[in-house]
């Protein structure tokens, strides 16, 4: 397959949102940006299309795919909506949550996995957002890089992995939040927060307060437990190279990396203020300031695809990120991406 790359910049004019949108009423594929990372996309209505795009991904079917929408009661014709969907959807989209309730026949078996709920997102995204527009149908689509690997932030990420996979990539620049989005699954005005975000669980507590996290959030799933949502894989996200994650007290975990970094095929994920105390000819990746939780999940992905392409690169250390606010998202991709490899550093 051939795979067209566009330049996305005013996607109300842009020829190129027309030519995406008819591939995807057609039952083709087509890569684009969300503010969260980029999605493969096919229309969601279409059980051949969720086929292909777990074939392009290498992903196992019973991953259920977010359908996305141009606006929250758009999800009308796929999903039972309720009034805790709409009080969400007031306070969060379009934007970085997608939202699980009960499915209508219109979304097929294949698009969620064999479950008899449907994941909806309203991505707050221009192209994203003009691309389904213009398709006229929900677009099912999962993030945009082979099954496992990082996330991709920009186009040339999800080029690497999916070229020749798919017909259109739309390119609309790199991705500002870095992270996919929150995963909320409703019960009345209960909800469980099955996949951390952007938006925090103090964000939806303010608008749902009988919120709890599923343990899968911060820990692997139970032998047999079935997969409700993207992400709940035990190893996601990952680098080829081995990630250790490193907890303890903050000065012992950074003697810890100053000494591994001097040590060949190791590669630090490190934080800003960390580069001028490591050895000189280390493999450091900035992750961003230690107390930016913002710009290190901006970086997270990117940061282990850089490490990906390093030809030396046998082992990778990183801290271990905290698990609040915004920090339970970095943290429960981190421990993913490490498949729960998590070494405590001890003061000496």
């Amino acid at each position: 397959m051939e795979t067209k790359v566009y330049q996305v910049i005013t996607p109300e004019r842009d020829a190129a949102i027309e030519k995406a949108a008819a591939v995807l009423r057609q039952g083709g594929l087509v890569v684009f940006p969300t503010e969260t990372v980029y999605g493969l996309g096919g229309d969601a209505t279409n059980p051949q299309a969720a086929k292909d795009i777990y074939a392009a991904k290498g992903r196992p079917s019973d991953n259920p795919l977010i359908i996305h929408v141009a606006a929250p009661e758009d999800a009308e014709p796929y999903a039972v909506t309720s009034d805790a969907y709409y009080r969400l959807a007031r306070h969060f989209m379009p934007g970085p949550l997608t939202v699980i309730l009960p499915k209508k026949d219109t979304i097929p078996l294949s698009v969620t996995g064999g479950l008899e709920t449907v994941a909806v997102r309203c991505p707050a995204h221009p192209v994203a957002r003009a691309l389904i527009r213009a398709a006229g149908v929900p677009v099912a689509a999962p993030s945009a890089n082979r099954s496992g690997r990082p996330s991709p932030t920009c186009a040339a990420h999800a080029a690497e992995d999916l070229t020749g996979r798919v017909d259109i990539i739309l390119d609309g620049g790199d991705c500002e939040v870095g992270l996919e989005s929150t995963i909320v699954k409703l019960d009345g005005n209960k909800g469980v927060l099955l996949r951390p975000g952007a938006v925090t669980p103090d964000d939806l507590k303010a608008v749902l307060p009988e919120l709890s996290i599923a343990p899968a959030v911060t820990a692997a799933l139970a032998e047999g437990e079935r997969v409700l949502s993207p992400g709940m894989k035990y190893r996601h996200y990952a680098p080829t190279a081995p990630l250790i994650l490193l907890e303890g007290e903050e000065s012992a975990v950074r003697a810890f990396l100053v000494e591994k970094a001097s040590e060949q095929g190791v590669g630090i994920l490190c934080f800003n203020e960390e580069v001028n105390l490591m050895p000189k000819g280390a493999i450091l990746f900035p992750v961003g300031a230690r107390a930016d939780l913002t710009a290190q999940a901006h970086r997270l992905f990117g940061a282990l695809r850089e490490a990906d392409a390093h030809p030396t690169i046998k082992k990778l250390y990183a801290h271990l990120p905290p698990k609040e606010g915004l920090g339970l998202a970095l943290y429960n991709r981190a421990i993913r991406a490490a498949a729960h490899t998590i070494l405590h550093i001890d003061r000496t």
